[in-house]
């Protein structure tokens, strides 16, 4: 007797449902996929009891034939791909023909099209109840499709069991209709859920893809936080790969999109959207990118709000490795990953880089009404460290060069909203003798002096490091041996130049065995097996472009903090302008080395609004 049989059409459905059909969320991103895919301009989602009810998708696509609409319901049967070359280009959302099957063996399944650019008004309706197909007729529809499913697992009870309440499904289903809205500004959504509308989302009709995407943020979040735009662009090396048919051209790249100013941040990365070619994609080297962009700039267990869009060439990027298309593989990884980064980097210091000189800080004249301050000392001067000198270290290998950039044509230029130390300040008074009060011709400005003389002190410490050339390291008295897991072994056995270059001093002594000789002298090392492992972390986060001195970055700025003027340190009126006037020459002015913020403005719109003379 054969024990191995062929498997009936509905069962091998049902097999691939459970890739496919997650939860009701599931069935929701395939539809709106689908029509996405289908250049619909307008699309209406329904849900019911958090999708397990009823779940309706509407668009205003192109629509089917009655053989496609036919076709379509039949396994791996799909427009978009044609040859198995097609697999390495991928350039739309849908690809593999099996979500309409799977979604149709597991529920009660009806569809209604009708082609865009039909002669007819007549349509086409066909109903399918757990995969068999119950009726093929003729009906009248609007151009595009609808379909409906209902009783979503309703011949799998084991599966509809395992389902959520139905806020959690609708929660989810609301997740992905807020990505595929942000990254499709140009279409308009309709959500609405047990018969009530929860979003009505029309189109934006605007050439400015970065004024789109704020419009976009705007109306699905309704917050107003400061945005900056990213716009970067660069080019991948030419392909040497023998085999390929393809021409040897280098292919672009390119991010654009909105980034939260320093001091905007949340717990969570929800707020945090990357879209790879318009899909919206988890991919931890963007992560790490994004959190390197924000080196300094934002602080410890906070996360990035931002929106961004990378788009790049199909084949350099392969949408096949996850069964929903949630995660995605970069063919360099490194250079994406770097690329991205230095875009968000970029953004951050253009906030600040202002082609002329602000206007000199005016002291303002002490009001009757005020009582003067008392008599105030002057802070002690900081002493730098004295650091010694570098010993001679062997040439190491140069790090990822910084890339090309490539002006995209017909790109229009991006105003950046004036920075806040690029306006006049005037000097208004200090409060709690810690927060420095200011005021501009937008409203009021306070100053944490402590925040704003570590950024000062921390970057000036900074430059002296980095103008002596490479690191400084430093003997050891009694060597260390380390011994690690073989991955992490394998990966600093590749890193040991690098780690040459930061002043580590680290040698193979076995299999899986380093020796740990030399540290930077401003690396205090506890546990050398702890600092080995948190440094290959560190390497494999940053990439080869680490900054040299980042080992000594944490105690500098802990340096700093100790020598900064403290909360109740009397500061003169001289003294604060210059502390104003020496924050306006650092490159990142709006955040302490810890990311905390060293300025808080509130314009005059925020004051009348509580004092109530605005709506």
């Amino acid at each position: 007797m054969n024990r191995i049989r062929l498997l009936p059409e509905h069962v091998a459905n049902q097999i691939a449902a459970g890739e496919v059909v997650e939860r009701p969320a599931s069935v929701v991103k395939e539809l709106v996929e689908n029509s996405l895919d289908a250049q619909a301009t307008r699309l209406t989602v329904e849900i019911q009891a958090g999708g397990r009810s009823l779940i309706r998708v509407t668009d205003d696509g192109l629509g089917m034939s009655r053989d496609d609409a036919l076709l379509c319901l039949e396994r791996h049967a799909t427009s978009k791909i044609v040859r198995a070359e097609d697999l390495s280009a991928i350039a739309t959302l849908g690809f593999r023909g099996e979500a309409l099957p799977s979604i149709a063996s597991v529920s009660r399944f009806t569809l209604s099209t009708r082609e865009r650019d039909a002669d007819t008004p007549e349509g086409t309706q066909i109903i399918i109840n757990g995969g068999k197909i119950v009726a093929v007729k003729a009906s009248g529809s609007a151009p595009g499709a609808t379909i409906e499913v209902r009783q979503l697992f309703f011949n799998l009870p084991a599966r509809r069991k395992f389902l959520r309440t139905e806020e959690t499904e609708s929660a989810h289903i609301q997740h992905y209709l807020t990505l595929a809205a942000l990254a499709f500004p140009a279409v308009a959504f309709e959500f609405i859920k047990d018969g009530r509308t929860l979003w009505q989302l029309p189109a934006v009709k605007t050439t400015d893809k970065w004024q789109a995407t704020r419009e976009r943020l705007r109306a699905l979040h309704g917050n107003d936080e400061k945005l900056l735009p990213v716009d970067f662009s660069a080019q991948f090396p030419m392909n040497d790969d023998p085999e390929s048919e393809s021409p040897a051209v280098p292919a672009a790249f390119a991010v654009w999109g909105l980034i939260g100013a320093p001091g905007v941040s949340r717990s969570t990365r929800e707020d945090q959207h990357v879209f790879v070619n318009r899909r919206p994609v988890e991919n931890r080297g963007t992560n790490f990118a994004l959190l390197e962009g924000y080196h300094t700039a934002l602080m410890k267990g906070r996360y990035p709000v931002c929106c961004l869009f990378v788009e790049l060439d199909p084949a350099e990027v392969d949408v096949n490795i996850h069964p929903a298309k949630r995660e995605v593989k970069f063919h360099h990884e490194k250079a994406v990953r770097q690329w991205i980064g230095q875009a968000v980097r970029d953004a951050l210091l253009k906030l600040h880089s202002a082609p002329a000189k602000p206007a000199p800080l005016p002291i303002a004249p002490p009001a009757p009404i005020v009582p003067p301050l008392p008599p105030m000392l002057a802070p002690q001067p900081v002493e730098l460290i004295n650091w010694p000198e570098a010993r001679p270290l062997p040439k190491a290998v140069p790090p990822l060069p910084a890339p090309a950039v490539v002006p995209v044509p017909g790109t229009p230029s991006i105003p950046h909203p004036s920075a806040l130390l690029q306006v006049p300040l005037r000097l208004v008074g200090v409060i709690g003798r810690l927060y420095v009060v200011l005021e501009s011709d937008r409203g009021l400005v306070l100053l944490d002096q402590h925040a704003a003389h570590e950024r000062i002190l921390f970057e000036q410490m900074m430059r002296r490091l980095e103008s002596g050339g490479s690191s400084p390291s430093q003997r050891l008295l009694l060597p260390e041996t380390i011994e690690l897991p073989a991955k992490d072994a394998q990966f600093l056995r590749e890193q040991l130049p690098i780690l040459t270059r930061l002043g580590v001093g680290l040698c193979e002594f076995g299999e899986r065995t380093f020796l740990l000789d030399a540290l930077p002298p401003f690396v205090k090392v506890s546990e050398p097996r702890r600092f080995i492992l948190e440094l290959a972390d560190e390497l494999k986060a940053a990439g080869q472009a680490v900054n040299s001195l980042r080992l000594g970055e944490h105690t500098i700025a802990k340096t700093v903090c100790r020598h900064s003027v403290k909360a109740n340190d009397p500061l003169a009126g001289p003294e604060l302008q210059n502390l104003v006037e020496d924050l306006r020459h650092c490159a990142m002015p709006y955040t302490c080395p810890h990311g905390r913020p060293t300025l808080i403005e509130m314009n005059f719109r925020e004051l009348e609004k509580k004092f109530g003379r605005s709506q």
